[in-house]
């Protein structure tokens, strides 16, 4: 589902149609509290979109399913959670390659990086492991982030694919899922009949 119909401006046919859509959720809840309480928690998912659309995000997903891995170990079983996300970012004009650098260059030297030529051209992977500060209420659980930054072939901007997840023990998983998605994509608009590049 595109972004921008979750984030319709008031007034607007799109903020109709998404009333519209909603309106079932709503009429099938148990009583008011419920329906304030969906009503609040949809507002809050709003306002994530808003500030992902605000940094560039055009894309997001979200991925939960069974951590099938190891079939005997103790965590078999257990749900795993991560985002995805695709972004643009605006670049000064450069070769590809040296695009593909800049994205990394200020990285924290425990970072991975590594550069690979795809079929659409330079990419630099990059993968970080962030531990929350000591703050109340926020657990001390480490998130890993995949990120490949793929320079578009117009030198102006990037293309940064983001999977994010907790379960820091599945990276190399996680780490080639990423790198498959990468080696996927293509600057080529496939609704095209000339298969032209992507605006």
């Amino acid at each position: 589902m595109p972004l921008d119909a979750l984030l319709p401006v008031p007034g607007s046919r799109a903020a109709d149609d998404l009333r519209t859509a909603l309106a079932p959720i709503l009429d099938a809840a148990l009583d008011g509290v419920v329906r304030q309480r969906f009503i609040a928690q949809f507002a809050q998912g709003q306002q994530l979109l808003g500030a992902l659309t605000e940094a560039g995000t055009v894309h997001c997903s979200i991925g939960l399913h069974r951590d099938d891995v190891d079939a005997g170990a103790a965590s078999c079983g257990r749900p795993l959670l991560s985002f995805f996300t695709v972004s643009w970012r605006a670049t000064a004009v450069s070769p590809r390659a040296v695009t593909a650098a800049r994205a990394v260059s200020g990285l924290d030297a425990q970072a991975r990086i590594e550069f690979v030529e795809l079929p659409c051209g330079p990419v630099a992977f990059s993968e970080t492991v962030h531990i929350p500060g000591v703050v109340s209420g926020i657990p001390q659980t480490p998130l890993v982030q995949f990120r490949a930054h793929l320079p578009h072939p117009d030198c102006r901007r990037l293309a940064v694919f983001t999977l994010s997840t907790a379960a820091v023990g599945r990276s190399e998983q996680y780490r080639a899922i990423l790198r498959r998605i990468a080696a996927l994509a293509s600057f080529d608009n496939p609704l095209s009949p000339a298969c032209s590049r992507v605006p």
